[in-house]
């Protein structure tokens, strides 16, 4: 799981990227990794988080949310294209 901050959406996540892990780590136990805080409805909208969406919405499961499969684990290296999406955003981890 990756956590991807907004602010673009009634200004849910205000404040730092450092503010807003803090947030989550204290208030819901986040562990997995936290980006820098992007924009998803706009140009700037990263590669790898258009990537991830997309990706989400292929018919993998029912209407009704059923999963119906799922998918074989890759390894990253298997993936190139994966990586390459990724090689800008990763550097805007927030660790």
């Amino acid at each position: 799981m990756l956590g991807f901050p907004c602010n673009q959406f009634v200004g849910q996540e205000p404040g730092s990227d450092a503010d807003v892990k803090a947030f989550c780590t204290t208030s819901y136990g986040v562990t997995f990794p936290m980006f820098s805080k992007i924009d998803v409805n706009s140009s700037a909208r990263p590669p790898l988080y258009t990537w991830l969406t997309e990706q989400a919405t292929k018919p993998d499961g029912d209407r009704a949310g059923a999963v119906l499969g799922q998918p074989e684990p890759v390894a990253a290296d298997e993936r190139p294209e994966v990586v390459a999406l990724g090689d800008g955003i990763l550097s805007r981890l927030v660790l």
